[in-house]
């Protein structure tokens, strides 16, 4: 039997399709999961050496605890909100980590003009979804346009010199927010580790980011099933062959809050100050690491289904969107998607 993975939004917990495997040294597969950056974490091992597993639980939780320290926005003395209390503007020291999330985030920034922007904090905050409580009212247009006035990659500059890694705002109020490509980035963190060990069949998730390598115990490719837009069921969409790749999906039908009768997405257009409303309810990125599809993902869902769509093709993205429509939804995934895409006979076979 394949293995396979029920990829969830942020926050969500992944679901495996077959039984867990015996938790035990020298085992053909071994797990370990928990809670990290405000969701889950799971990582599966195949085929191991005995030696690589000594201590591996221990290191992994260590990893995701160093990393979360540096980017939660939820402690008030992690690298990132230490940046974030800082009302000067003169460069601050970061670390490494941090300092490769944030090249990633200005460079898909760049290219999704401004629709994946990490300095969208004051308005996540504004409505609700981050730190801050959640609103009993909607926030005023005088408010979103206070915050937007805070918002913006260009307030942001990174550099480098022989003492390190710097980070520069040129407005004291700027706040940044690296929870959209977090989880992605702590996965393949995690997938770093297994390889230094030795470990080479693996598939690690950190909330709904993925990515694997080799084939699983049963010598079968690691398959991950895209889920319907929907709270309701944990149902697959389409089935992926990950083939190496790392893969996250974005959506709006998971975080979300109702207020005076409307539902809030936790997904704000930087160019609006406001919840996306448009018809696209799930973006699903293919690329070569856990934290490259983390970041478009999201970036792509801001845009809407037609401009993440061109965005896709000019690019060369592996994305699969889903969109609803009056009758229910429609789907749509590009050229290079489709070289990932399981057949349904092959995944009724697994």
């Amino acid at each position: 039997m394949n293995q396979f993975v029920m990829l969830a939004l942020s926050g969500a917990l992944l679901l495996t399709g077959c039984d867990k495997p015996p938790v035990q040294p020298g085992a053909p597969a071994w797990t370990a999961e928990g809670k990290t950056m405000g969701t889950f974490y799971r990582v599966t091992v195949a085929d191991a050496p005995p030696e690589a597993l000594v201590g591996l639980k221990e290191q992994i939780s260590q990893l995701l605890e160093q990393d979360n320290h540096e980017l939660s926005t939820y402690q008030s003395d992690s690298s990132l909100s230490l940046f974030n209390q800082y009302t000067g503007t003169d460069p601050q020291r970061i670390p490494t980590g941090m300092a490769d999330i944030i090249s990633t985030a200005l460079r898909i920034g760049v290219k999704t003009e401004g629709a994946m922007d990490i300095t969208v904090g004051p308005l996540v905050n504004l409505w609700g979804f981050g730190p801050d409580k959640q609103p009993v009212k909607f926030p005023d247009q005088q408010h979103i346009d206070a915050a937007r006035q805070l918002v913006g990659l260009r307030h942001l500059k990174l550099s480098e010199d022989i003492q390190g890694q710097w980070l520069q705002k040129d407005l004291p109020g700027l706040y940044v927010d690296l929870s959209t490509l977090g989880e992605g980035y702590a996965t393949d963190h995690v997938a770093s580790l297994l390889e230094k060990r030795g470990v080479n069949r693996y598939l690690v998730s950190v909330g709904g980011a993925v990515i694997s390598r080799g084939l699983s115990a049963a010598g079968q490719p690691w398959r991950v099933a895209i889920q319907r837009p929907t709270d309701k069921e944990a149902a697959a969409q389409a089935i992926v062959d990950l083939q190496g790749h790392g893969i996250s999906t974005s959506g709006s039908y998971r975080n979300y809050y109702e207020l005076e009768g409307k539902r809030l997405s936790h997904i704000i257009d930087p160019a609006t100050g406001r919840p996306i409303e448009h018809k696209l309810v799930s973006a699903t990125v293919i690329a070569t690491t856990a934290m490259e599809a983390d970041g478009w993902d999201t970036g792509l869902m801001v845009l809407g289904t037609e401009r993440a769509k061109a965005l896709a093709l000019r690019e060369g993205l592996a994305v699969y969107l889903i969109s609803k429509t009056a009758d229910g939804f429609t789907t749509w995934m590009s050229p290079q998607f489709k070289a990932f895409l399981v057949s349904q006979s092959d995944a009724s076979a697994s």
